[in-house]
């Protein structure tokens, strides 16, 4: 199995351009255009975002926000979170790892992951190790919520 190098991508015009690679042929519920424009507004140093190039073709990316403890409804014990977001792998470069490379570069940052199974990707996250959690229509408001709990975690009741 290939090993992909996850980046921490810039916030610049040329990280733009890569995302309008995603936009034409990705799903529109996926586009992270916008949030990239606003971080690029904002002079955000921070990117939340990351992905696997290709030569210097990127072909794969996430959006990763860490979320403050006070807000988790989701953990026991409460705790900061990670959550995932908009993770895409170009066509073509599916079904070589590269999402679970994404996935397992989330895990290792040593806290919960949650993400939303979007687009029948029910099957990937599960095979991510994700686990479906209790669904609570005032939390989760429509999403289909999973996440993936580190050791000595488990769902808040």
């Amino acid at each position: 199995m290939e090993q992909y190098e996850v980046q921490r991508l810039k916030i610049n015009f040329k990280t733009l351009e890569h995302f309008e690679n995603f936009r034409e042929y990705g799903s529109q519920e996926l586009s992270m255009k916008e949030d990239l424009e606003e971080n690029i507004v904002e002079n955000d140093s921070e990117s939340p975002f990351y992905g696997v190039y290709f030569g210097d073709k990127l072909v794969a990316r996430m959006s990763l926000y860490r979320i403050d403890k006070q807000f988790d409804r989701y953990f026991d014990p409460p705790q900061d979170y990670l959550e995932l977001w908009k993770l895409e792998v170009l066509p073509g470069f599916q079904g070589k790892g590269i999402g679970n490379a994404l996935v397992d570069f989330a895990k290792t940052q040593g806290l919960p992951v949650k993400t939303n199974a979007r687009q029948r990707s029910d099957d990937f996250w599960a095979k991510q190790g994700f686990e479906s959690v209790h669904y609570d229509p005032e939390r989760d408001r429509g999403e289909n919520p999973y996440v993936w709990f580190p050791e000595g975690v488990r769902e808040q009741k």
